[in-house]
Order: C-alpha cells, then structure tokens, then sequence
C-alpha cells in the first residue's frame, strides 16, 4: 500500500507538510512503513540533518493514527515506538490515539471525530 502511495503521489514523502493517517490502526505496520519512507527520504533529510530531530518531526507534525482497543493500542505503539532505546517519543510528541473511529465512520461524524481525539 505504501509503494501504491508513492506511485500515485510522487514526491509525498519528500515533503515535511506532507500528513499521513492509519484511522483503524492494528499491528502498526502501515505507519511504521510511513516513517520508515519519511525517515530515509531526500527531502525530509535535507530538512532535517539530524537524524533525532528528523524523527521527532515525523511523529509530532507528520503520521497519525488510531486504534480501537487498548490492546491494540498498546500492540501498534509498541511497534511503531519500539525502534530505539534512546530515543523516547512521550504522548504529548505523537498523534497515536486509543479511539474506535468505525462508528464516525459509519456516521458520517469523522471530522468532528478526529478534532475531538487530535
């Protein structure tokens, strides 16, 4: 999916105001491949040299996400956060959320949703 992302918006990882969303999170996998293109773009890091501060944009200004149970949540944080031991991304510099968007979803609310969670 990520490749077919790429393919159909050339260019969309390059850009440091370039968003990303996974609004029904469950291993991680998709955001995590999201940072991993975000990361190792020529763009992000022209950017942003330093490899930490290049990250923490990533996940401060760059990918969201949801889960829709706390065991998932913890599962995909996990995964996405688990790739360094040094480098600790507290709550408050990440948009990973524990929240069931399906019934927004199904509702036709997901704006007013996704403003109340994020």
């Amino acid at each position: 999916m990520v490749d077919l992302l790429e393919k159909e918006n050339p260019g969309c990882f390059d850009d440091p105001s370039k968003t990303f969303a996974d609004l029904y999170m469950k291993s991680g996998q998709y955001i995590t491949e999201i940072v991993k293109r975000l990361y190792n773009s020529k763009g992000l890091k022209q950017a942003y040299p330093n490899s930490e501060e290049r990250i923490r944009h990533i996940f401060k200004h760059q990918v969201y996400g949801l889960a829709p149970t706390e065991c998932i949540y913890r599962i995909a944080l996990r995964y996405i956060l688990g790739f360094d031991e040094d480098i600790h991304i507290s709550e408050a510099d990440h948009h990973l959320r524990q929240a069931d968007s399906l019934p927004a979803a199904k509702d036709g609310t997901m704006e007013e949703f996704l403003d109340k969670v994020f």
